[in-house]
């Protein structure tokens, strides 16, 4: 047996919520070693769509411009009826609230490639590839303390040899059989949906009839997703009943007839005359939420904490949003001193936002396929009359990533007046930094920022000197008023943005000071930042 190693954090799984983890962490000067039992990038396509909050996470990780050769911004999603005919369009904009297309699609692979590319580039993170972890366990010390170590042990591939290494921290980014998951004795909550669907990824140089978006056809027998991926790639997803199968003979014919909507095949037609089917593969939609997200020191992100029907394409950018919310906190833990309860405040928050995506995804994976029977004709029905109704379309679409809900660090109190600007992502305009065009956070940096139009007080200027967190004044940013405007609808003359760019606290309008310092600044108080923050009396 090998002799034991220590590492700060240590990441299950090399998938790209476990990298950019890691990418993120090492902007905090945090290092990590990811253990991953594939020996390289799983080459077939699954996740295909990513978000402007997405895009604007790929940013602070450096590779948004790389993902941007790779990506093809779509127009939304239209549900069709079985014949085609649109029931209802969901429009998505080329320059969403964060200052990206509000939809992309894009290869899996290719993604990993390039976030693997900027892991190389960053020594503050290790990727051993052929590796199976085959137990985590806390408090192998004896200790017996939440914050204690954690002890991974894992075998390289080839080898019967068990290694171990120990963690100050591990995240579970391994999938949904996570062994992570067990470890901490994590069970699934069934939220309720569960449907086997045929997903047939597709390179072809045929013409192919296609909106710039994703389709849903809603139907009771046949329900279907299709979308075009890239330049030649597309995908569809199929419902089969029980007993059907695109598999031996007969499917290759029976294929041709679920892609006639779309694209004609000649009869003499087989499988690869310019219609190649890259990938084929039957999954099961799961609606499951873990009942636990940590125990001490290990935490589940991605799959191995919640899995969603694909029907709203949020997914994988589930995944990354655990990653963008654990990781600075887990930093500033690690690294600055800060208490061990601010860590509690990652489920808490990411949470009920999870289960909100599951939710809205299996709303529309009933309404629109749930089933044979009258309800669901009705159910159908509804949808479409609803989506009707202007400015419906526009609401479902922002309620895909709603305000964190209230907590020690997100403190929501109502207003008769003013949007609650906490909670809330603050936009992303270009901005004028050090002479340069850039985007805010390429101007903010990593960590806390306070963004005002007034003069900053006292007080303001104690926050920020405490948080180690730039005071920005909006006059010296040159952006086209986004942001002004974006305060002034708020009632805030001042706002302190999250390293996740989440607003943490707002200065109302005229008051010349934060409200709720006395509720967040014990859990981000560090022994390297003591300057002083007091609550307004």
């Amino acid at each position: 047996m090998s002799a034991t190693s220590r590492k700060p954090v240590v990441i299950i799984g090399a998938g790209p919520v476990g990298v950019t983890a890691a990418l993120l962490l090492a902007r905090h000067g945090v290092r990590s070693l990811l253990l991953e039992r594939h020996p390289d990038i799983y080459p077939l396509p699954r996740a295909v769509v990513a978000d402007d909050e997405i895009r604007r996470i790929l940013q602070s990780v450096g590779v948004h411009e790389e993902f941007a050769a790779v990506a093809r911004p779509a127009r939304g999603l239209r549900l069709l009826d079985p014949r085609r005919r649109v029931i209802t369009e969901f429009p998505r904009s080329l320059h969403g609230h964060h200052g990206f297309p509000q939809t992309s699609m894009f290869d899996q692979p290719e993604l990993e490639r390039v976030l693997r590319e900027a892991l190389a580039r960053r020594p503050e993170c290790e990727l051993w590839s052929g590796v199976e972890v085959v137990s985590v366990t806390q408090d192998a010390d004896g200790s017996h303390a939440p914050t204690g170590p954690v002890q991974v042990t894992f075998r390289r591939d080839g080898s019967d040899e068990e290694e171990h290494v120990w963690a100050d921290a591990v995240l579970g980014c391994d999938g949904a059989g996570s062994l992570t998951r067990d470890a901490i004795g994590t069970v699934w909550e069934d939220l309720h949906f569960e449907e086997t669907w045929r997903v047939i990824d597709v390179r072809t140089s045929l013409p192919v009839r296609t909106w710039e978006g994703a389709e849903q056809i809603c139907s009771p027998t046949r329900p279907a997703t299709f979308m075009r991926v890239g330049e030649d790639r597309y995908r569809w997803e199929f419902r089969l009943a029980e007993g059907e199968h695109l598999d031996g003979p007969g499917g290759w014919e029976r294929l041709r007839e679920l892609v006639a909507p779309w694209v004609d095949l000649p009869r003499d037609a087989s499988p690869g005359d310019d219609f190649e089917v890259i990938r084929q593969a039957q999954y099961t939609f799961l609606a499951r939420l873990a009942d636990r997200w940590r125990r001490g020191r290990v935490f589940l992100l991605g799959d191995a904490a919640h899995l969603t029907p694909p029907f709203v394409g949020q997914g994988l950018c589930a995944g990354l949003r655990d990653a963008h919310n654990l990781t600075w906190k887990l930093a500033r833990v690690l690294q600055q001193g800060a208490p061990d309860a601010l860590l509690d405040t990652y489920e808490r928050e990411r949470k009920p936002h999870a289960r909100h995506v599951i939710r809205v995804a299996v709303a529309v994976g009933w309404a629109m396929t749930g089933g044979q029977d009258r309800g669901a004709a009705l159910r159908r029905a509804v949808v479409g009359t609803l989506c009707r109704i202007p400015g419906a379309t526009a609401a479902v679409s922002r309620d895909l990533s709603p305000a964190l809900t209230a907590g020690p660090l997100v403190r929501r109190r109502p207003r008769l007046t003013g949007r609650v600007l906490t909670g809330t992502f603050c936009p992303q305009p270009w901005v004028l930094h050090d002479g340069r065009r850039v985007r805010l956070d390429d101007a903010l940096g990593n960590s806390f920022a306070v963004l005002t139009t007034v003069p900053p007080t006292a007080q303001m200027t104690a926050v920020a000197t405490a948080l180690g967190a730039p005071t920005i004044h909006l006059d010296g940013l040159g952006d086209d008023h986004t942001l002004a405007t974006w305060l002034a609808r708020g009632r805030a003359d001042a706002v302190l943005l999250r390293p996740d760019r989440v607003v943490l606290d707002t200065v109302p309008a005229g008051t010349g000071a934060f409200t709720d310092t006395a509720a967040w600044a014990p859990l981000l108080h560090t022994a390297r930042h003591t300057a002083d923050v007091r609550p307004v009396p």
